[in-house]
């Protein structure tokens, strides 16, 4: 099992950065969280899970290890594969998500785009006394994003929401909707995680 990778950020995307290791180049899945978290940095640390398919071999990493934690928690409840695992982590920051467990609060759990009711209540049901054991949070810094000009940032969201699903149409007119609210200084993190958040 690959357990981290350090090297070179070779490139950086909303959903996933590339990491040279000696002239081998790692692609690496990532949440919006470890996005804002990870600085245009010559070295990077990443905490890695891989997840072996019979037709894929794919790399998730994670700034914190916190992080690393909660997604293996995330993943090891039944109907929450690695990609929804991610979602949910890219929508909301592991503190948020502990607090909607321990709290009951399914509502903000299926906000998180493909989540169900049956899925949120199984999540909460089987992660509650887990926390309440070990936690999953370590006194982590807000992650911000990058400010961008409005055009850029409009492109790179987009992009981002298509990747995690969402038709061109939805993506825009959930991008247009947080933009008329936030205005045009928002990060690209905060501008995607809003997205994902917004109603249809």
């Amino acid at each position: 099992m690959i357990a981290y990778l350090k090297g070179k950020l070779a490139h950086k995307d909303p959903t996933y950065v590339i990491i040279d290791i000696q002239g081998l180049g790692y692609e690496v899945k990532i949440s919006l969280t470890t996005y804002g978290l990870v600085k245009d940095e010559e070295e990077i640390m990443l905490h890695t899970y891989l997840h072996i398919k019979e037709d894929a071999h794919t790399l998730f990493g994670f700034k914190e290890a916190s992080e690393k934690k909660a997604f293996l928690a995330l993943i090891s409840i039944n109907g929450v594969g690695p990609n929804t695992g991610l979602m949910i982590l890219s929508s909301l920051t592991v503190e948020e998500l502990e607090q909607a467990i321990l709290h009951n609060d399914h509502a903000t759990i299926q906000r998180v785009k493909g989540i169900g009711a049956k899925t949120a209540q199984r999540i909460v049901l089987e992660l509650k006394d887990k926390i309440k054991k070990e936690g999953m949070t370590a006194s982590e810094g807000s992650a911000s994003g990058f400010i961008q000009n409005s055009n850029k940032l409009k492109q790179e969201a987009l992009q981002a929401l298509i990747t995690l699903g969402f038709t061109k149409a939805q993506a825009e007119k959930n991008i247009t909707t947080v933009l008329k609210k936030s205005g045009p200084d928002v990060s690209l993190e905060a501008l995607i995680k809003a997205s994902l958040k917004s109603s249809s």
